[in-house]
């Protein structure tokens, strides 16, 4: 595994290829051990965390990149974000017992969500079918319809650790042979590696491992945490979308004020009467941006 909660990104120069390496391990217990999910189900997200992880790197921009799973399986939901600042979450919905391990087993029949949010520009979502047991193949399918990028994916996580890597063929003006050679040479040595050894290596080894006859540029590594951005303020606002009857419904249950759990961190914010008249009225609020 490479070094413990971070991600380091590395080039071949003398090929249109770019790679990057993830290692989870505190981050991917504070993400998930707030919940009381079975193992299988805590394996999956380990396996979104490191994705999510491994395509924001890609990407040049402020904001966040998510993965949505739903199906009509015993798992409807597995959803794992990670931001531009690599503070990163996870949530999975159990609904009945499981039985199997793999996506499809799990989910059942549904789709795949990757969503960007920029916070200047437009929201981009692209989906993906559930047609393959391992997430990395549903991935590597979305890369290859949808952004016709070459990419290989490889995900692993068990009860300690999440792993990933990516090779992805740069886009280039000149796609002749040359281009094609590298990227298949390189692919080739990539599915070399076992997830054992994606698991226990360090990136300096497993670089080497696989590519010691390529020249290979590492850069420097960056850290991951687990952070929840919740606050009360976004509470407030989810509260004033869901329409006059059910905040009041909501309320009466609640005798006066309203709380909220957050499903994210298990964080609770409690939304007094007053505040809810100044919602109702469309006033502001003092509420805290504190992040969990």
């Amino acid at each position: 595994m490479s070094s413990a909660d971070q991600i380091q990104r590395f080039i071949f120069d003398d090929a249109d290829v770019r790679g990057v390496l993830v290692g989870l391990d505190q981050s991917y217990h504070d993400c998930l051990d707030r919940h009381q999910y079975p193992q299988p189900v805590k394996q999956l997200l380990g396996q979104m965390l490191a994705a999510v992880s491994l395509l924001s790197s890609t990407l040049k921009f402020e904001g966040r990149l998510s993965l949505q799973a739903r199906g009509d399986g015993a798992v409807s939901l597995l959803m794992a974000e990670c931001t531009r600042q690599n503070h990163l979450r996870a949530i999975a919905q159990v609904n009945a017992d499981i039985d199997g391990e793999d996506l499809v087993e799990l989910l059942g029949k549904g789709q795949l969500a990757i969503t960007i949010e920029p916070e200047k520009g437009q929201r981009y979502q692209g989906l993906v079918p559930l047609e393959h047991p391992q997430l990395a193949q549903c991935l590597e399918q979305y890369f290859a319809q949808s952004e016709q990028l070459a990419t290989r994916i490889m995900l692993a996580a068990d009860e300690r650790t999440a792993s990933g890597m990516l090779l992805q063929a740069l886009p280039s003006n000149d796609q002749g042979e040359r281009y094609q050679e590298n990227w298949a040479r390189i692919d080739h040595l990539g599915s070399t590696l076992t997830l054992k050894e994606l698991q226990e290596l360090d990136n300096e080894t497993l670089l080497f491992r696989l590519f010691h006859e390529e020249q290979v540029r590492l850069y420097e590594s960056n850290d991951l945490v687990f952070k929840c951005d919740c606050s009360k303020e976004r509470c407030m606002r989810a509260l004033l979308s869901l329409g006059e009857e059910e905040l009041q419904q909501m309320q009466q249950e609640q005798q006066g004020s309203v709380a909220i759990d957050c499903q994210f961190c298990n964080s609770r914010y409690e939304v007094d009467p007053v505040e809810l008249e100044q919602l109702r009225r469309g006033g502001s609020t003092a509420a805290s941006d504190q992040v969990h």
